[in-house]
């Protein structure tokens, strides 16, 4: 299965790995690098280079896992690397990574030399249905997220379940949220079937990754610069993101992942939309009970929540210091640019504290 009307196809499995060794044999790269973490390069590469008919001829760039390492600084070492083995304008980097991975990698790509070619090969759900798919490249600066980057396709995007079988709990979870999101702000069948866990076989794992990245792609499609519909895809994201950066640089705080805190944020928008767009109040109840049933509830000071409130004017979606959300009218139903009040952002928080 691809999508090749999407710049940068999505290609599944074996038919992947054939596109990206016809690729590599016709696009003739003058040198290949394979950036990984830590975790990728223990539990990936192996499998990856099995993949490939040729992988002898490969530079292995390795960075340290996590967010925290998403930055600037990482970049100038990968730079300072490709520039050491020669690396042209013709080199090509894979991403062979989660979403940390992917979206360093295709900034590094995009930037070194004004820009060279990049293939992703996600290997946690998040990257699958979300992070790899679309063009969006980025790293943190400091504790907020995604301030700097570029939109720049990938050449391909190939996705095999078969390394999510590496990937801890945490992590499926993680990639689950965005999963939730692309339900939510798609139509309600999508949402029944991504919440029924208990029934799911890894058959419907398989088929629901492919749902949600066309989900994504029919989108970026329509909007690739974010000029309207594409917003829709930053469903929960205005707080989930100011959220995720609060606990990352807390001393006090446990990281949560980036699923976590956009599990949270869909909640506190669905509330919002309740409020603002009349969305159905038996929905945001079933919306916040499947949601709570996944994720562990977070507990959150007067402190915290204007912190994070702090926090969102960052936000990259904001415009003429307006904060802006992306709310819904009903599932499958959204509405771009809305602006909340900061007494619902509290009542928001008050309504996911007591739920």
């Amino acid at each position: 299965m691809s999508h090749s009307a999407v710049k940068g196809p999505v290609y599944f499995q074996e038919d992947g790995f054939l596109k990206l060794n016809t690729f590599l044999k016709e696009g003739n790269p003058s040198k290949i690098f394979l950036l990984v973490d830590n975790n990728t390069h223990r539990d990936c590469l192996a499998v990856f280079s099995q993949k490939l008919e040729s992988p002898g001829n490969i530079e292995i760039l390795e960075i340290e896992s996590g967010e925290i390492n998403k930055n600037l600084e990482t970049c100038t070492g990968i730079w300072n690397a490709l520039s050491e083995l020669d690396a042209d304008r013709k080199s090509l980097i894979i991403n062979l990574g989660g979403g940390v991975v992917t979206d360093l990698g295709g900034f590094v790509a995009s930037t070194f030399k004004r820009g060279i070619r990049y293939v992703n090969v996600p290997t946690s759900l998040l990257a699958m249905v979300d992070a790899s798919v679309g063009g969006k490249t980025g790293v943190d600066l400091g504790n907020l997220k995604n301030q700097i980057g570029v939109i720049n396709h990938a050449e391909m995007v190939i996705i095999d379940p078969a390394f999510l079988s590496t990937l801890p709990q945490a992590e499926m979870r993680s990639g689950l949220a965005e999963i939730l999101k692309h339900a939510l702000i798609s139509n309600e069948n999508y949402w029944n079937k991504v919440t029924n866990l208990s029934g799911l076989t890894l058959d419907d794992l398989d088929e629901i990754i492919k749902e949600s990245v066309e989900i994504k792609s029919k989108v970026v499609i329509e909007d690739p610069d974010e000029n309207g519909l594409r917003k829709t895809l930053n469903y929960g994201h205005t707080l989930g993101h100011a959220i995720e950066s609060y606990f990352l640089t807390h001393p006090e705080k446990t990281t949560l992942l980036h699923g976590e805190a956009i599990a949270i944020g869909m909640i506190l928008a669905t509330y919002l939309s309740k409020e603002l767009q009349e969305f159905p109040e038996d929905k945001l109840k079933e919306i916040t009970i499947k949601i709570l049933d996944i994720y562990d509830r977070v507990e959150f000071s007067k402190e915290d929540i204007q912190q994070i409130i702090d926090l969102m004017k960052y936000d990259k979606k904001n415009s003429h210091g307006n904060i802006n959300f992306v709310l819904l009218k009903d599932i499958g139903n959204t509405v771009i640019d809305c602006k909340v009040p900061n007494e619902l952002i509290w009542n928001a928080f008050e309504y996911y504290q007591k739920a």
